[in-house]
């Protein structure tokens, strides 16, 4: 049996990727503590696409998997920095831009409500809304280790930025077939 304890962390920190450990209530260990929890969060969205929903879903598991890269870039030892590989260990420009034609392509196959959407059109969506502010959460973690000269490279910040625009497409596209969407609902979202 493997076990996954380790007790280490039960002084309340945790360790860094090639070394380290800090706090678990660490600027860097928040900042990919939600990007964990924001695939989580698309992990349940994902669960709950249908057999219509094969685009979604693969696109969804795509986001999964590069939000894990961004996770391990952020989760390594400042130190260790220049081991992480780029689009493996560590978020690319291509990465950053990749995500930006599934944007056009989710949007291009909606229309925006003239106000801010409220969410829970459908379960689906709603759960995407759900992953979008964490996201979100995460951008800003990210952006203030930034501020604090904590980062090497801006690309997580963008990344960040573009996937959480992205999910916001998803969750409208997956809101396509509520009838009340369009039909002037008030809105509470968005920032970009």
């Amino acid at each position: 049996m493997t076990r996954i304890y380790t007790r280490k962390g039960d002084d309340g920190t945790t360790s860094l990727w090639y070394g380290g450990r800090v706090a678990k209530t660490d600027a860097r260990t928040e900042a990919y503590g939600s990007i964990d929890e924001a695939g989580a969060a698309l992990g349940v969205a994902r669960s709950l696409c249908g057999p219509d929903d094969a685009e979604l879903a693969a696109d969804i598991l795509k986001l999964q998997r590069e939000l894990f890269i961004a996770g391990a870039e952020l989760a390594t030892a400042p130190e260790a920095e220049d081991r992480l590989q780029e689009g493996i260990t560590r978020i690319d420009d291509d990465m950053v831009a990749g995500l930006e034609p599934m944007i056009d392509r989710y949007m291009d196959r909606v229309e925006l409500p003239p106000k801010f959407v409220i969410s829970g059109g459908t379960t689906l969506s709603a759960q995407l809304d759900v992953a979008r502010t964490v996201i979100r959460r995460a951008e800003r973690r990210v952006v203030a280790l930034m501020e604090e000269g904590q980062l090497a490279s801006e690309a997580p910040m963008r990344y960040l930025n573009r996937a959480s625009d992205l999910v916001f497409a998803m969750a409208r596209f997956a809101d396509v077939d509520d009838p009340e969407l369009f039909e002037g609902r008030e809105a509470a979202d968005a920032d970009g």
